[in-house]
């Protein structure tokens, strides 16, 4: 019977035969449909092998999952975790639409990710009912989106919700027709808010179409407008700089460093910006701001003192109490930030912040194969055998003095502000409210190694192993930065075999792909894939003097200026040409958490203008600033990133051209850079004959330029005009 389609249903003996993962499933198909359906699952499971364990409470006798939905079948880490509910949840997709259209009933649309917090808490207490699952099944199609999947989706409908509610967050929660115009829509909801919007809304649905047509065409207009490319406007001068920086000065915490209040995220103070505005304007200020607030950031609980590496934000405004998960991008951004500071500043802890940074990346956030990994839940089940926020990364007085020495233990608590109430729940979170004298630091790395030992034998916090091409981008950039940097080797290393392995596996057709995960490539990539892989492969020429990945870069921007360029307005769309239609296609155009895919292509084209001195880059460049000059003129910290951008389309770069014998007697030179900060520059470095002959094809500047003297020499040179330094003369570099 109909009715029957949209209930729990218990599967007969022959297809428990055929299914083992599980005794219940929801459906709403034909029984062609729901065979192979069954069969592809089977398929999986089989694939997945005895390893797999499902993530739910709704388990069989033998530990095997009571139900499972077409979420199985995605290699998303976040699908996969919503994969066993009693929701009967759709992928994203026309299958989903199609199958609300043809019952007439609304969409249920849930955003989230992997180690979101309050994603969890609303799995566990909504999606994990057996109640609001049947409530769900029988009046919704409910979909779950992936939003470091599809970042398009989120941002269509993250708009929508923003419009209804003043603000936005994750989870996601909107409400659809089935032409995927939202209606309403919000992020956390407890389950009896939850099932009692469950109940209005459809009943609005069935009996007030109009109403809905009215919310939802309203809605996806908003959304159009919000997303819609700007009107061009002319090339914006030095005055948003300004701007920014007097902005950033009055919201200053002079107390904590960052902006003033809570919560405190990284991005919110933007570190290279304020380095760079520094420097060229001797502004002691926003330099103070930017090293107080690394610091600070550094002391606090938002560092993870025992293992390296940032959690995602402090929910205070101390920085001492974290929202515990981390994010490949933030460690990546805030690396790149401490090394540009050691650079300014020579302070050894900014160096040593960095490398305990990229240290924890390689340890724990790196797949066999070069690529980096997404990130770490903030959950992980604690003593009661309940997941609990925080537990995995702090500790008791007592539990250190069971793992260390006594003069070790006294230390560890005096240095890392350890009492016995604690500061979390009744446990403590690491941060250094004191320094640390010199002859102490042998001692605390010893007792630190034993923490980190002891730690990593506690339930391990859940690992989002998808390899995203973008996030891997940026970590490229910053170990080829570092390795560079910090004259490292086993960092140019780790940032060489990522970019390998990028071109490797998550290319197709010579374009990129957004995600890899169990050794499959899927979707197509946006543009901050191949704007952040490009600046990688930009950083990474420029520490290796390797000619491919120069190429790679500018073959990659090829196909970024075929099928993502906005040829007409300037700029660059989030999606392909060729990319699925949603209500909008956005432009992006605002620096957050992650900067935008824009501010950084618009980077890229400049440096690539220096390497190649191609006047078309330089062009697109500025047509891109004019697409973006309202904002930047308007709000420009809207667009700190893009402000990175602009100082440098605003200044003379140097482009540094080091030709050598060999690649010993370019060390000299190098240790010059390594120890300046020259933020807007190229620097290009070759072997005096076949790779000079090579290289010259790419960089024309090179041609015609020899060895003085039979010894290493640099061309400093502006606007293609150069001088040249020989190596007696290297300190002329800063010039």
């Amino acid at each position: 019977m109909e009715t029957n389609r949209f209930q729990l249903i218990i599967l007969p003996i022959s297809l428990l035969a055929m299914i083992a993962i599980g005794a219940m499933i929801v459906k709403h198909l034909s029984e062609p449909e729901e065979a192979a359906l069954l069969k592809k699952i089977e398929e999986v499971k089989k694939q997945r092998g005895p390893q797999y364990k499902p993530r739910t409470k709704h388990l069989l006798a033998d530990g095997q999952a009571k139900f499972t939905n077409r979420l199985f079948l995605e290699p998303s880490p976040y699908l996969l975790q919503h994969a066993h509910n009693p929701v009967n949840w759709y992928p994203w997709g026309e299958e989903a639409f199609e199958k609300a259209k043809e019952l007439n009933r609304p969409v249920l649309l849930s955003i989230g990710y992997s180690t979101c917090h309050w994603c969890h808490v609303m799995e566990e207490e909504s999606f994990e009912n057996l109640e609001i699952a049947e409530l769900m099944n029988q009046n919704y199609i409910a979909i779950k989106v992936d939003r470091e999947e599809r970042p398009d989706i989120d941002a269509v409908y993250m708009t929508a919700v923003q419009a209804l509610t003043g603000r936005g967050g994750w989870p996601m929660t909107v409400w659809l027709t089935p032409d995927k115009k939202p209606y309403y829509g919000g992020t956390y909801f407890p389950p009896p808010h939850f099932s009692k919007l469950l109940k209005e809304l459809k009943k609005i649905y069935d009996q007030n179409p109009e109403k809905i047509e009215e919310a939802s065409s309203e809605l996806a207009r908003v959304i159009k407008q919000r997303l819609s490319s700007q009107s061009a406007s002319d090339l914006p001068q030095t005055e948003p700089l300004h701007i920014a920086a007097s902005y950033y000065k009055q919201a200053y915490d002079i107390k904590n460093g960052g902006l003033k209040g809570a919560p405190k995220f990284p991005s919110s103070l933007p570190i290279r910006f304020l380095l760079r505005y520094s420097h060229k304007s001797k502004d002691k200020d926003t330099l103070n701001m930017a090293t107080q607030t690394l610091s600070k950031m550094a002391s606090g609980g938002m560092y993870d003192h025992v293992g390296g590496g940032f959690h995602r934000y402090s929910t205070d405004s101390t920085w001492l109490v974290p929202h515990f998960e981390k994010m490949l991008y933030d460690n990546a951004l805030l690396t790149q930030g401490y090394l540009e500071a050691y650079q300014v500043t020579r302070n050894p802890e900014f160096k040593r912040v960095a490398q305990e940074t990229l240290d924890y990346v390689l340890r724990d956030m790196t797949s066999p194969e070069g690529g980096f990994y997404s990130a770490t839940d903030a959950d992980s089940i604690g003593p009661t055998g309940e997941r609990e926020e925080g537990y995995y990364f702090t500790w008791t007085p007592a539990e250190l003095d069971s793992i260390l020495s006594k003069s070790e233990a006294k230390l560890v608590k005096q240095h890392y502000g350890v009492t016995k109430n604690g500061n979390f729940e009744g446990r403590n979170i690491f941060h250094t409210p004191k320094i640390l004298k010199p002859e102490n630091k042998t001692q605390l790395d010893s007792a630190r190694e034993k923490l980190y030992q002891v730690r990593s034998k506690r339930p391990p916090l859940i690992r989002d192993e998808k390899i995203l091409t973008a996030w891997n981008g940026l970590m490229i950039s910053a170990f080829a930065k570092a390795g560079f940097v910090l004259d490292n080797p086993k960092y140019i290393n780790a940032a060489v075999k990522s970019a390998q392995f990028l071109l490797d596996k998550s290319t197709k057709n010579k374009r990129l792909m957004r995600s890899y995960k169990d050794n499959k490539a899927h979707l197509n990539a946006y543009l901050d894939d191949y704007a952040f892989f490009i600046a990688a492969l930009l950083d990474l020429y420029e520490s290796t003097h390797d000619i491919k990945w120069l190429r790679q870069a500018i073959e990659l921007d090829q196909s970024l200026e075929k099928f993502y360029e906005d040829k007409k307005s300037g700029g660059f769309f989030m999606t392909s040409h060729d990319h699925e239609s949603l209500l909008a296609r956005e432009k992006p155009n605002y620096d957050g958490a992650e900067p935008s895919g824009n501010s950084v292509a618009i980077l890229n084209l400049l440096r690539l203008h220096e390497f190649t001195t191609k006047s078309s880059y330089h062009a697109r460049a500025e047509k891109a600033l004019k697409a973006f000059a309202g904002t930047l003129k308007r709000s420009p910290i809207a667009l700190s990133e893009m402000l990175i951008a602009l100082d440098f389309y605003l200044d003379t770069p140097k482009e540094i051209i080091i030709i050598a014998l060999d690649q010993t007697s370019t060390h000299a030179f190098k240790d010059v850079l390594r120890k300046q900060f020259l933020p807007n520059r190229i620097v290009a470095i070759t072997i005096s004959g076949k790779d000079l002959e090579e290289q010259s094809r790419l960089i024309p500047l090179m041609k015609h330029k020899v060895i003085r003297d039979g010894r290493a020499t640099a061309y400093v040179c502006e606007d293609r005009v150069c001088n040249f330094r020989q190596l007696i003369q290297r300190s002329l570099l800063s010039r």
